[in-house]
């Protein structure tokens, strides 16, 4: 009989990274001082690879709303929201969401990842789900546990779309799934033709807003209302893990179907409830996300002059203007010499390998938050040029 465990095994690249003294995952942050920066190592660096794009994640009153919420409530509740683990917070948190989005109710779980699992529910056996090949593992996953046929297109390829969309056959439902601002590129889903296209075949839109809700938009809604096409997106998945600072995950829409997902999705009834002070960070957040569009200029500011000064470098970096961009490196080995590069300038970027990217890609993410200065984006744009000159990465 074989050994089941025998498959665990890391692959041999990762060997090769650790002895070579690159190896890039699971580094430890012993300190958070704030202003952009963290202590790794002993050393003050910057952070250019997190996602708290609002800078939320360091501010007092969330700090002091998640403190009031845990000395009064608890550490925890633990129970289902279905049984014993609903707060009237989480309530009032799903009430204020759902005006926020536009939607008419919305559902709060315990991470994004989670939000985006309690979708397989809305894929039955009789759907049809188009799914963007550049969309989330969570959304995938949650394609792969419902009962949908599962189709991709190519990444924002609206031609393919349309010739998948044409093949569902009549009597099958057609839903199509994608990112409002992809979690690799930064780039926006082209919700314009999308929605065109859903509307000419009568298919429904899923969209996760993880990296775009309460970033883009005129009021922060996220990449939808940035096209001006909110109507157009008839469920949208959220996480409070990025704009908002905290952790936890809301999945929004017509009542009746979060309703459903209520009481169908085995992600959201068989899991305990967001903490409270979790709960009551994230409802803070949308409340600095209402009131303070500046924190959007202020990052969205700082991406323009990332990415600028990137194509300055040499870099051929997509049109977008979102804090996230991703350089390409050719080969694992390459990229993680880069992101050492990177921290021995102090600075601290993600490495993208498989799966988290297609093929063999290998990948550096960047990203910018509302708390770096312009000095800060220079010293990043410094600290690639120098290593870019030792390492010679792929640019095009």
């Amino acid at each position: 009989m074989t050994d089941p465990f025998s498959k665990c095994r890391l692959p041999e690249e990762f060997e090769a990274l650790a002895a070579a003294g690159v190896y890039p995952f699971y580094l430890p942050v012993e300190e958070r001082p704030g202003g952009g920066e963290v202590v790794v190592r002993g050393r003050r660096v910057l952070m250019a690879g997190s996602n708290d794009y609002l800078a939320l994640s360091d501010d007092p009153r969330l700090k002091e709303a998640g403190e009031r919420a845990l000395r009064r409530l608890g550490a925890g509740n633990s129970g289902s929201r279905a049984l014993n683990g609903t707060l009237a917070l989480h309530q009032g948190l799903e009430e204020e969401l759902a005006i926020f989005l536009d939607h008419e109710a919305a559902m709060v779980v315990s991470t994004g990842y989670q939000a985006n699992l309690a979708l397989n529910a809305l894929f039955g056996p009789g759907d049809v789900l188009l799914a963007d090949r550049h969309a989330h593992a969570s959304l995938i996953d949650a394609a792969r546990l419902g009962q949908a046929q599962l189709r991709r297109y190519r990444h924002n390829d609206m031609g393919q779309l349309a010739e998948l969309l044409e093949a569902v056959e009549p009597e099958s439902g057609a839903i199509v799934l994608t990112e409002g601002m992809f979690s690799v590129g930064g780039d926006l889903c082209d919700l314009p033709g999308v929605a065109k296209l859903a509307a000419r075949h009568g298919a429904r839109v899923v969209m996760d807003s993880a990296h775009d809700a309460g970033l883009l938009g005129a009021g922060g809604r996220g990449a939808a209302e940035h096209h001006g096409l909110q109507s157009a997106v008839d469920v949208q998945s959220v996480t409070f893990s990025k704009c908002f600072g905290t952790l936890g995950g809301a999945v929004a829409g017509p009542r009746h179907v979060i309703d459903y997902l209520r009481h169908s999705s085995r992600a959201a009834l068989f899991s305990a409830s967001l903490p409270p002070a979790c709960t009551a960070a994230a409802l803070t957040a949308l409340g600095i996300i209402r009131g303070e569009p500046e924190r959007r200029r202020a990052v969205l500011s700082a991406a323009e002059r990332l990415r600028s000064g990137l194509v300055a470098l040499g870099f051929a970096i997509p049109a977008g203007g979102t804090p996230t961009v991703s350089l390409r490196m050719g080969d694992a080995l390459t990229c993680c010499r880069f992101w050492a590069g990177l921290l021995e300038e102090g600075v601290l970027a993600n490495v993208m390998l498989p799966p988290a990217v297609p093929g063999r890609a290998a990948l550096i993410r960047l990203s910018v938050t509302a708390a770096h200065t312009g000095g800060q984006v220079d010293r990043i744009l410094a600290a690639v040029a120098a290593v870019a000159a030792r390492v010679a990465p792929i640019k095009d």
